[in-house]
């Protein structure tokens, strides 16, 4: 992306700002509708902080215009909510709605009806999440979109969209919460267009040079999943058990027949807690994943199975300071079958893998301006990652805003070490309206 490019994404998006802000100020075809709309502008630019042979300088360079418009009825709500979205890395593609790409990306459209007191149900393309981890998911199998995270786009992109038919029923025991997906919604994982990453059959990191090939479950109502969560609250702790049926969310498995990287299918259920402990709030959450296409561990290609957990606590430490920790860990079923199994020099993983966790949040100026710092860091995997933020609220509407991502590690190989060459630090500014 040259500077030519990021000076037009940026007076693109301020305009078009603008132009909304002189509509405001009069009667619009939606409010005649009885329609709410939000949305905002929204242009960022970012670069790496080093050079990487397999990707461009840039790591970011877009402009964005969300619109969010929704309607309610007495029976039911419709929701639409868009990003129209001016690219520079990716230059100009067809919009392909299931990877986010091109000029538009759908982030919800869907309705909701509400046809008894104990029951509603939305139907369409929507933001799923659940589980207690903060930017660390176990029983949360809803698709994550990893290139926006570690390129600079705001955490709520982390949320990538499902198209599904969730319920919700309110019996007096307890709130049971199915998602049914017909069609199965892999996370927006890295292929080494934008991030470079390590390339196991390669034994190097890669990028543009061998972009990931997958071959993905699409089959309509074949290819689907299932998610269930039944929770409740006892004397003020919030208690939840959870299952899913469908695939691992990212391609970990590889089909040694055509190199392509694969899905297998996973069954998962685990159970969480969250409630006060003396001045903050602690949670636990568990879960273990069932790897069935690899029940024995003995198929180095495949991910055996495991069983994952943490446990978490938050507290404000001063004021309009808070810090919260995590652990981590992730501990692999039947190791000795797969260290058996697996072909000369290739890189083993560890039976078990730990995470530390740290985020501090600090607001300043009449909580104008907003510090923050989250840190991964992995004493098993020796590698962490490091994301600081800042945002200074000018207005009402506009905001200004810079952070960065930064990876380290000892061995290129191990989770976030592999990224050390995408490190990168952007800025932008947005109006909301």
């Amino acid at each position: 992306m040259n500077r030519t490019s990021t000076h037009l994404a940026i007076i693109a998006s301020i305009t078009t700002a603008a132009v909304i802000a002189q509509a405001q100020d009069n009667p619009t075809w939606w409010e005649r509708l009885d329609i709410d709309v939000h949305g905002f502008a929204d242009a960022r630019g970012g670069r790496r902080l080093q050079d990487d042979p397999v990707e461009d300088d840039a790591s970011l360079g877009e402009a964005r215009l969300q619109l969010d418009l929704s309607r309610m009825g007495d029976l039911s709500t419709i929701q639409v909510r868009a990003d129209l979205l001016y690219d520079a890395i990716a230059g100009e593609s067809s919009p392909d709605l299931e990877d986010g790409t091109g000029w538009v990306d759908l982030r919800e459209a869907n309705i909701s009806f509400f046809p008894h007191d104990l029951l509603d149900i939305k139907i369409g393309r929507q933001i799923l999440t659940w589980g207690k981890g903060d930017l660390l998911f176990i029983n949360d199998l809803f698709p994550k979109d990893w290139q926006s995270f570690f390129t600079g786009r705001d955490e709520e992109y982390l949320k990538a969209p499902s198209d599904a038919v969730f319920a919700s029923l309110y019996p007096s025991f307890a709130d049971v919460n199915v998602a049914y997906i017909p069609r199965f919604d892999s996370d927006r994982y890295i292929t080494g267009e934008r991030l470079s990453y390590w390339n196991p059959l390669l034994g190097r990191r890669a990028g543009e040079d061998a972009v990931m090939s997958a071959d993905k479950p699409d089959d309509w109502f074949e290819d689907g999943e299932v998610a269930a969560r039944v929770s409740k609250n006892v004397g003020g702790f919030e208690l939840a058990a959870y299952g899913y049926y469908g695939f691992w969310k990212s391609p970990v498995g590889m089909d040694m027949m055509t190199t392509n990287a694969i899905f297998p299918e996973l069954l998962a259920y685990g159970a969480s807690v969250q409630g006060p402990l003396g001045s903050g709030l602690f949670k636990v959450e568990a879960g273990y994943y069932d790897s069935r296409d690899d029940t024995s561990g003995t198929d180095p290609m495949l991910p055996n199975s495991e069983l994952r957990a943490l446990a978490g606590y938050e507290r404000e430490i001063g004021r309009d300071f808070t810090a919260a920790v995590q652990y981590y860990v992730e501990l692999m079923q039947d190791y000795d079958e797969y260290r058996d199994a697996l072909p000369p020099g290739m890189h083993a993983r560890d039976e078990d893998r730990h995470v530390t966790t740290l985020r501090l949040t600090k607001q300043l100026m009449n909580q104008n301006l907003m510090l923050s710092l989250f840190v991964y860091y992995s004493p098993s995997d020796n590698d962490g990652y490091v994301r600081p933020y800042a945002k200074y609220k000018v207005s009402d509407a506009w905001s200004v805003f810079g952070g960065g991502n930064v990876f380290a590690g000892e061995d290129d190989h191990t989770f976030f070490a592999q990224f050390e060459k995408n490190n990168n630090a952007y800025a932008g500014a947005r109006y909301s309206f």
